[in-house]
């Protein structure tokens, strides 16, 4: 009896070093996914978060939180680039009809004057409906929107700026954001540290490689179990 009781114990064990190098590789990969979004526009930094009851069900317990920290703003001169100096979102509607947020403030103008995202998405105005231009636009840089988002081109007619809409910035929860200091001519690249990513997967890593020794010391031990059972 006091050899079965041990083999099962020892399987335990098995299970919880598996479980515990498994959570160890997600929570590497999350830090490998920032690592990769270093450079990307718009990109927030992801947090691995293991909730209390991760030691029973494993990396379900597992799950992530964003990171809304303003990032990296780089000037880019280019009169459709737009950077959001708060916290907040761009609202961008989808060929689907569903609205994304995102911060990648990538612009182009279509034949049709409607303002778009990188991915042709419409850009949406503080009321909730697309941006578009009331008449053609002969240059990029006769079009000017201010730190609150307020959209302005020049009318080449009447040889004034003319007010078109507020571009909708809003927070993950879907409030406005009033004072969003949007930038124009900007954009803002990834919150990610290189510094940090690499020193928090330091104690990651060593804790995956203490498990995987554990778990071969556990491992031998049943299968010396195993054949003595096996022999006698």
């Amino acid at each position: 009896m006091r050899l079965q009781g041990y083999i099962g114990q020892s399987q335990r064990g098995l299970n919880k070093s598996i479980g515990a190098m498994h959570m160890q590789l997600e929570l590497m990969g999350i830090a490998q996914e920032n690592i990769n979004g270093f450079d990307k526009v718009g990109y927030q930094r992801k947090d691995g978060v293991v909730s209390s009851f991760a030691e029973y069900i494993g990396v379900h317990g597992l799950s992530k939180a964003v990171d809304d920290s303003t990032g990296r703003i780089a000037r880019t001169d280019k009169p459709l680039d737009f950077a959001i100096g708060q916290k907040g979102y761009f609202q961008l509607l989808n060929d689907s009809g569903a609205v994304e947020l995102s911060r990648d403030g990538r612009f182009k103008i279509n034949e049709k004057g409607e303002l778009l995202g990188l991915e042709n998405q419409k850009v949406l105005t503080q009321g909730g409906t697309p941006v578009v231009l009331p008449f053609f636009l002969e240059k990029q840089e006769d079009i000017r929107v201010d730190t609150n988002g307020r959209l302005s081109i020049f009318n080449p007619e009447t040889r004034k700026m003319e007010f078109v809409d507020t571009l909708g910035v809003v927070s993950s929860d879907g409030a406005a954001v009033l004072e969003p200091d949007i930038k124009q001519g900007c954009l803002e690249f990834s919150n990610v540290s290189m510094a940090q990513e690499f020193l928090e997967m330091i104690p990651l890593r060593r804790n995956f490689d203490a498990n995987r020794q554990l778990f071969m010391i556990q491992n031998n031990a049943l299968s010396k179990a195993i054949q003595q059972i096996g022999g006698s």
